[in-house]
């Protein structure tokens, strides 16, 4: 009989996320990296993952995670699993920038496209201009919810580390070459 778990998320993913995300997570736990650090190494990852530009969030996550001292892994994998919920946020945050600023509104029909198309020059200057606004809106958004996630993180953690025991005591194993 399958387990609820089994029904809200399969086998494949929840294995996904173990590999991808538990245990490397675990590792640097019993490396000696502190579950505050890493909660917030991984709050940084995650805020920044829903920034609503296109193409800097690595960038910005290196260069931040090493101003402030973090765990570039961490910070890294709490961006890029993100990477989904950035996608589906890019156009609220524009809207709202849209709707906070009393700038135009965006572009979305054919016709107002192809208008945007033979005027460049416009298409930059509005692009940008829905870009900024959007970006002010993330800021505030991160600036309130980074605190927050760390410390929900790091209780996380924590239970996270009680549960592992086991796994956090014992040495890392290298792959065998058979």
């Amino acid at each position: 009989m399958a387990s609820d778990d089994d029904v809200l998320v399969p086998e494949s993913i929840r294995e996904f996320l173990r590999r991808r995300i538990l245990h490397p997570l675990l590792r640097l736990l019993r490396g000696g990296v502190t579950p505050r650090r890493l909660a917030w190494s991984l709050a940084l990852g995650i805020v920044i993952g829903i920034n609503p530009s296109v193409g800097i969030t690595t960038f910005l996550v290196i260069f931040l995670a090493w101003a402030f001292g973090l765990n570039q892994i961490a910070s890294q994998i709490g961006a890029h699993a993100m990477t989904p919920l950035h996608l589906l946020l890019f156009l609220p945050f524009i809207e709202l920038g849209v709707h906070l600023f009393h700038t135009r509104r965006l572009p979305l029909s054919r016709q107002q496209l192809e208008h945007l198309s033979h005027h460049p020059w416009r298409l930059i200057r509005d692009i940008w201009q829905w870009e900024w606004h959007a970006l002010i809106v993330w800021v505030v958004v991160a600036a309130i919810a980074l605190p927050l996630l760390a410390s929900y993180i790091r209780r996380a953690l924590v239970l996270l580390m009680r549960r592992h025991r086991t796994l956090l005591r014992s040495k890392p194993t290298l792959p065998s070459s058979d």
